[in-house]
């Protein structure tokens, strides 16, 4: 009954898209734009689930997301969202259901933007040690990005509160992400070449003792409208530490590769 409810709500976010994308485009952009908020959607499709070095899911997922994010002003700017995750197939044992509410204040000096938030994580498949029918788990984050700087370099810290009992994680991670776009062109269509990568640490979430990750990826941007662009991507992910511990993480190297959509309203 989920995954029925979950692929309408799927097929109505699409809808929408192609309604905003063929004709809504103009109005939208009064009610919101002018208004000053910030409106944007996305929908990842991957060929695996991993997450700061764990592989979530074997299966191919769908991940839509909705984000509001306040005016600018001198006093910072807040954004909203819910993101989801979804497995297509059901041919290994992991699932990997999960809703996102995520909360984020950020604010933007001259040289500098710095974001405080916290997320609420619900994975509605999970058996917890508690016996409860869903498992959950929350987290705050803080970080520091250097957009005008080569690479746009920025350093998150996540402190993950959820008890182990609910499927919560009682550890940290912290991680290094870099990125770099380059702009090309194909006769009168003007793409991008994403490059990114990050090295993160984690202090015993959801593994014993230390351990991490490396990834890589590379994309191409391409605008289907003025606000709807799509991005084929290959990524590399690669755990050590306890992550990669047969006794303990038992997580492995792995490609996988998506096509990520990105809506601005």
């Amino acid at each position: 009954m989920r995954g029925k409810v979950f692929f309408a709500v799927l097929a109505g976010f699409i809808i929408a898209l192609s309604g905003i994308c063929t004709g809504g485009y103009a109005a939208e952009k009064v009610l919101l734009s002018d208004a000053g908020f910030e409106v944007s959607g996305d929908l990842n499709f991957s060929s695996l689930y991993v997450w700061r070095g764990f592989m979530l899911d074997g299966d191919a997922v769908l991940q839509p997301g909705l984000y509001i994010k306040s005016p600018e002003s001198k006093f910072g700017r807040f954004k909203v969202g819910v993101w989801m995750s979804h497995d297509m197939e059901n041919r290994d044992t992991l699932k990997s259901s999960e809703t996102d509410t995520i909360f984020d204040y950020t604010y933007s000096f001259s040289f500098a933007d710095v974001s405080v938030g916290h997320t609420y994580y619900d994975f509605p498949d999970a058996m917890p040690l508690d016996g409860s029918p869903k498992g959950w788990s929350r987290e705050f984050y803080a970080g520091l990005t250097l957009p005008k700087i080569l690479l746009s370099p920025s350093v998150y810290y996540y402190y993950d509160y959820g008890n182990k009992e609910d499927g919560g994680g009682e550890g940290s991670y912290t991680v290094l992400n870099l990125a770099y776009s380059l702009p090309f062109e194909v006769k009168e269509y003007s793409l991008s070449l994403d490059l990114a990568g990050h090295v993160g640490h984690n202090n015993k979430l959801y593994v014993r003792g230390k351990g991490g990750d490396a990834g890589m990826s590379a994309g191409v941007s391409i605008p289907l409208t003025t606000s709807l662009t799509c991005k084929p991507n290959i990524n590399y992910s690669i755990p050590w530490g306890n992550l990669s511990d047969k006794g303990n993480g038992n997580q492995k190297n792995r490609f996988f590769g998506g096509i990520y959509m990105s809506y601005l309203f």
